[in-house]
Order: structure tokens, then C-alpha cells, then sequence
């Protein structure tokens, strides 16, 4: 990759630069040459703009999407693996007889039907026999599973309320209704009452309003919680912010938690929706996705350097000229572009904020002050498939908020032929949400529990929610092995474990700290599910939107004549405009929302 300088910065007040002019030439040129052979197009590229991209992950692999179908030449470097915390992890060496190996996984993947950003590259993405790409791996999930502990009933959405589900089940059916009496019955009058108060609220909320206060006030005081029954917390309260986000409900921000509560509640009516209520893959999410995603990249002429570490940014004459890269083996070189798009998630990307970047964009700094948390996967590949176990469950109680995936009733594979030695036929796997709450085995919350620790207690935990009536779901002897997401490593000397992938959480006043996708750098641009995006949370979604922001701002920045890429932002019912409209007059003039009176 080259860096061309000179004074042309692309800019011009006339719109009509010398820049525009000589990407405009370039991209004909090789538009002329599409749909063509892969040479072909490399052909075209040559003389293209180079993009280096910072980070392999969802936000770095959107970026480099949209790039290369806009003609410039793109090579992604990345320091661990593609895909970053979607990617599958295989379980080495535990394929026998022709079989591949057991697949592990960050955390299981969970489409939420407001996603719209991820589902339209998925569509892009080809895959064999499918006439919507990936997309077309994607199914909706039709069983869920709500599970209590202390003998409560658990409270299912079982298949036969989804469309196409299958025959009704009466105790499926009794046990439902037996748990969501049981629910109704242990959160008193007035604390419903008060939970659809506060949601009201919420969605009445202006933008100015929910920018400008709710962002400030922690989920745990806009609900009321102090002094409510432990149900009303548990349910309310801790569930949407650990369970779902993995932040904690005494600094998670209402903004975020309040948009994702309101995009669900929206998505289940079938408003916004890409599809259903939420999805999952019908395949490990390498097989299913990034595999084909990289293969689709390579094939237009994405270049894919893995195993290199940004680990500096070489600035000169106001811009960025190189990154200074470095391998495993501790070899460095410095690789220059004339586009850099940062990719990597935040607590790397603040590895880059020297003196001399800072310098020209003081405002990154904030970053700095953003926060992260820890959320990892844990599988439990089992000798049988159990009973009583959902395509979906959520612990509720459980410390540690664990949620977990039941991959048979996802997967289109048979495990026992495809995976592992022959004696595996499922796989239990679960996404850890909580690493600071005591466990009920060892009394020591995750991080201070050895990795066979962590094992043997979500397996005790999941048992404490599933077997509290007496029934066997998950007898040992169903265990044929586990695999801890190898991120969390064991730190004898700090008596705890270190995250290699921790996750940034979206605390009160993070809004502020967050970087938008273009920077005051005029070639550096941000993406990352730490930018300020419409979706508002550090997700696959926000990732991929982040990606596509960072796109348009180097097009607008590059001159390039390219179509900008779609963005989608959450869907907002109009028929509430007027109370928002009322909201953001009484906000600016100092008052409460309208409904906001208990």
C-alpha cells in the first residue's frame, strides 16, 4: 500500500475537487470492468485509493464490504482472528473418524428482529443455494425458555405461538401459565403499575429528553428500584441490564436500556422488524456467515493480513501517514494508506491516542474514560440432548445471569456424524453475563474462579433454575466435556482471570465520550461498537452501522462520486411524534415528561 501526499486535500468549496476528478476517472474505469474476472477487477483497483482498516471484527468486515464495492483497494489487518467476538472457535483436535472439530463460540449469536443494518449485508453475502446469501441462515427463534429458581414455574413461549409452530403441549402449556400467575402474583399492584409508568414515559420521551437526562440517570433510579420487592428488581430491573447489555443496572444508561426495551416491545408487534421478534443460525456462526462474508471479500480483491497488531499511528502535515504494525514473533513494519479506519475495539483503540494523534484531534481522548465488561461464552458439549431444555433459556436468578442456546433445536447438523468424536450430540451453550456476583458453589464470583471453577459452577447454577421441582434435566453424566471461551485466562500471580475480549458497556454520560465515525483527522475515521450510532449499544449491529458511518465520511471526505452506503436507523411509531413534540417543549422549558407523575 502507498501513501500518495500532496496538496490537494479532496475539500474545495465548489464541490468539484481535483481529487473528486481523479477518483471519478478511476472508478469508471474499473466500473467499466464489473462484472468481470477477479483480475479483472484487481486490474481496476490499481490505481485506486488505498483504505488500510484497523481490525477484522463486524465493524472492520462492514467497512471493508462496502469499500470494496465502491472501488477503492482495502486490505484489513487483524491481530487475532476474522469475525472478532462473532466468530466461531474451534475446539482443536477434538474431531475424530473424519469429523470436524466441537465448535466453540465468544457468546452464541442472537438476531434481535430490529437489526436491519446486519440483515442487509447478509443479503449481500452469497452463499450456495440460497437465494438471499446468508441471510437465508438466519430462522426465527420459537422457543424460549423463562426459568426461575426456588421451586417456581418457569414461564415458556413455546413453538405453538410462533407462526408455523408445531402442536400445543399441555404441560408446555400449563407450566407457562402456572409461572406467569406465580410472576403476576409476586410483583405487587403498584410496582406493575410502576414499571408501565416508567415505560411510558420513556416512549413519550423526546430525543432532546432522552439525550439529554435520561443518558444522565442510571436504569436502576429511573425504575424506582430501591426499596421494591426483589421480583420487581430481579424482573424490571437487573434482567434487562446484566441478562441482556451485561452492564450493571446502578450505571447502565436509561438512553440505551430504554431504546432497546422499547425496540423489542416494537419489533414483537411486528413494527421495525427485519423478521420476528429475534433469529438465530442455522449453522456455527464461521459455517453459517464469516466464512462465506471473507471468501465473498478475498474475492473482490479484499487483502487480509491476520496476525498483525496496530499497534501506532505514524502522523505527519496533519493527517495520517502510516501504522506501525507488529506480529507474533515481535517483527514490526509500518504499512501506509491514504484512508485509515480504526476497527478495533475500544480498549485497543485507545493504544493508538499518542501525544502527536491527540494533538490533532484532542476530543479522542474521552475515549479513554468509556467502560467495558465482561460477557463470554461457555459450551457444554453433552452425551444426549436433554428434556426440558428450550431452543432458548434464559436463568433469571441465576448470579452470574446466564442465558444459554440449545444447539440441536438450532442447527441443521446432526452432531454425533459431523462434530467431535461421535460420542457428542449436542451442545449446551451458554453466554455468562455476570462476572462480579458470588456464585452458589465456590462463593467467588467469576473472575476469581478457575477456569474448571467457572465450568462447575454455571453447570450447578443451570441445575439450581432447571431440576428446583424435582425433575432431571441435566444429570452429570450427560457431560462429555466443556470449552471456556480462551479470552478468560487464568492469572495464578492476580489470583483472577484476565479478559483478552471484554465488552464496552453503555454507562450514564458514555454518549459524551463516544467518537462519532469521522474524526478531525481528515484520513482517520472510527468504527467500532463504541461510536455514536442510532442502535445505541455494543452489539453486531452498532458494530456493522458504526462500519457503514465510517464508509460515508471517508466517501464525503474522499470526494468519491459513489453511492453512499444505507443506514438504518430504530423505528419510532409516529403516531407518538405529538407527545414527543409536546415532551421536547416541556424539557426545554424545564418540566417533567407529561406521564412522568408517580
Amino acid at each position: 500500500m502507498t501513501t500518495q501526499h500532496g496538496n490537494d486535500t479532496g475539500g474545495g468549496t465548489d464541490g468539484v475537487s481535483r481529487r473528486r476528478v481523479l477518483y471519478g476517472t478511476a472508478a469508471a474505469g474499473a466500473a467499466t470492468l464489473l462484472p468481470g474476472t477477479r483480475a479483472a477487477r484487481a486490474a481496476g483497483r490499481r490505481n485506486a485509493e488505498t483504505v488500510a482498516v484497523l481490525g477484522g471484527g463486524m465493524a472492520g468486515l462492514a467497512a471493508a464490504h462496502e469499500l470494496i464495492e465502491r472501488g477503492f483497494a482495502v486490505t484489513v489487518f487483524e491481530r487475532k482472528a476474522l469475525g472478532g467476538k462473532a466468530r466461531s472457535i474451534p475446539v482443536e483436535g477434538t474431531g475424530k473418524g473424519g469429523r470436524r472439530d466441537l465448535q466453540g463460540e465468544h457468546g452464541f449469536r442472537f438476531f434481535p428482529g430490529f437489526y436491519r443494518n446486519v440483515p442487509d449485508t447478509m443479503r449481500r453475502i452469497p452463499f450456495p443455494g440460497n437465494a438471499d446469501g446468508v441471510h437465508d441462515n438466519l430462522f426465527p427463534l420459537s422457543s424460549t425458555r423463562i426459568s426461575r429458581n426456588a421451586g417456581r414455574s418457569d414461564v415458556i413461549v413455546p413453538e405453538v405461538l410462533a407462526p408455523g409452530g408445531g402442536s400445543l403441549d399441555l404441560d408446555v402449556l400449563k407450566e407457562t401459565l402456572t409461572g406467569l400467575a406465580q410472576q403476576a402474583a409476586a410483583i405487587p399492584a403498584s410496582e406493575l403499575a410502576l414499571f408501565l409508568n416508567r415505560f411510558i414515559v420513556y416512549l413519550t420521551s423526546s430525543d432532546e429528553r432522552r439525550l439529554g437526562q435520561w443518558e444522565h440517570v442510571p436504569w436502576w433510579d429511573y425504575m424506582r428500584a430501591d426499596g421494591k420487592s426483589e421480583d420487581y428488581r430481579a424482573i424490571m430491573v437487573r434482567f434487562l441490564t446484566r441478562g441482556l447489555v451485561a452492564v450493571k443496572e446502578e450505571v447502565a444508561s436509561t438512553k440505551t436500556v430504554g431504546a432497546m426495551g422499547e425496540a423489542f416491545l416494537l419489533s414483537g408487534l411486528g413494527l421495525g422488524t427485519d423478521g420476528g421478534l429475534a433469529r438465530m443460525l442455522n449453522a456455527p456462526t464461521n459455517e453459517a456467515w464469516i466464512d462465506p462474508w471473507v471468501r465473498y471479500l478475498r474475492g473482490r480483491g479484499v487483502r487480509f493480513e491476520v496476525g498483525q497488531t496496530a499497534e501506532a499511528l505514524e502522523v505527519g502535515g496533519g493527517r495520517v501517514r502510516s501504522v506501525r504494525l507488529v506480529d507474533a514473533a515481535g517483527r514490526r513494519r509500518d504499512a501506509a494508506a491514504d484512508w485509515f479506519v480504526c476497527a478495533m475495539p475500544v480498549e485497543r483503540a485507545t493504544g493508538l491516542l499518542s501525544p502527536a494523534v491527540l494533538a490533532l484531534d484532542p476530543s479522542l481522548a474521552s475515549m479513554r474514560d468509556l467502560h467495558t465488561e465482561w460477557m463470554n461464552g461457555l459450551q457444554f458439549f453433552l452425551r444426549r440432548s436433554p428434556h426440558g431444555i428450550d431452543q432458548e433459556v434464559n436463568f433469571m436468578d441465576s448470579p452470574w445471569q446466564i442465558t444459554a442456546v440449545l444447539q440441536s433445536r438450532l442447527w441443521k447438523h446432526d452432531f454425533a456424524r459431523d462434530f467431535g468424536d461421535g460420542k457428542v450430540a449436542d451442545c449446551l451453550s451458554l453466554d455468562i453475563s455476570d462476572w462480579d456476583t458470588p456464585g452458589i458453589v465456590y462463593g467467588k464470583p467469576a473472575k476469581k474462579c478457575t477456569r474448571a471453577q467457572i465450568a462447575k459452577e454455571c453447570w450447578a447454577q443451570m441445575k439450581d433454575h432447571l431440576e428446583d421441582t424435582g425433575r432431571s434435566v441435566l444429570p452429570d453424566d450427560l457431560l462429555h466435556s466443556w470449552f471456556l471461551d480462551p479470552a478468560i485466562s487464568w492469572q495464578a500471580s492476580a489470583g483472577g482471570n484476565a479478559n483478552d475480549e471484554p465488552l464496552m458497556v453503555n454507562t450514564v454520560g458514555s454518549w459524551e465520550k463516544r467518537p462519532e465515525a469521522r474524526t478531525r483527522i481528515p484520513n482517520l475515521f472510527m468504527a467500532g461498537d463504541y461510536v455514536r450510532t442510532n442502535v445505541d449499544l455494543a452489539t453486531m449491529e452498532g458494530a456493522n452501522e458504526s462500519g457503514r458511518a465510517a464508509v460515508n465520511a471517508l466517501l464525503d471526505a474522499s470526494g468519491s462520486p459513489a453511492g453512499r452506503v444505507e443506514m438504518w436507523t430504530l423505528y419510532r411509531p409516529p403516531e407518538l411524534d405529538g407527545l414527543k413534540k409536546l415532551d421536547a417543549q416541556r424539557y426545554r422549558a424545564g418540566e417533567r415528561n407529561l406521564f412522568d407523575t408517580l
